[in-house]
């Protein structure tokens, strides 16, 4: 079994993927991952709509033209309530965090099962919103394509592709390292 900081690792943002359908099995376990990921004075202010469907799809494609995306076995589209998301008083809104955390589960628990994800939030969430019906109060956050890689990872790319901790971290306040 993988440790999370391996899984972490391994995690990267896939732009090919396999024309292998994801086993209902695998993906309940990626959506489960969602549904237990903690959320500001648990709100749980999300909506997960999982698109299989080349109708659905091309629906998806339409806010985001980029042909690597129709690769994707399936879609998942993150979505937010503001209507149910909490406010911190001085009006600071928590539900990208929220999304964020939930998200970050998803795509964990996708790399521990074999399958690849990619985060993305450049897409034209006009043309999204209205193409997949969503009610006022409910944001697409992140389109989150789900399956079996073309490609590899690189574990090892974080040696040299992230800063370091010493640039990171901070001990005690902010002008100390």
């Amino acid at each position: 079994m993988m440790k999370l900081i391996d899984i972490a690792k391994t995690r990267y943002s896939c732009r090919s993927y396999k024309p292998d359908e994801v086993e209902d099995d695998k993906l309940m376990q990626v959506l489960t991952a969602i549904r237990v990921a903690p959320s500001a004075v648990n709100f749980q202010p999300w909506h997960f709509i999982v698109i299989k469907n080349s109708e659905n799809k091309a629906k998806v494609y339409e806010s985001y033209q980029r042909d690597w995306l129709k690769t994707a076995p399936l879609i998942i589209i993150a979505c937010g309530d503001h209507l149910k998301s909490w406010k911190r008083s001085d009006g600071k809104e928590h539900l990208d965090i929220d999304i964020s955390i939930a998200v970050d589960h998803l795509m964990l628990q996708a790399t521990e099962l074999g399958l690849a994800t990619c985060w993305i939030c450049n897409f034209n969430s006009n043309v999204l919103k209205h193409n997949l019906n969503l009610p006022e109060n409910i944001e697409p956050v992140v389109i989150i394509p789900l399956g079996y890689p073309n490609d590899k990872s690189d574990p090892d790319r974080h040696d040299v592709k992230r800063k370091s901790l010493k640039e990171i971290v901070h001990w005690e306040n902010f002008n100390s390292k």
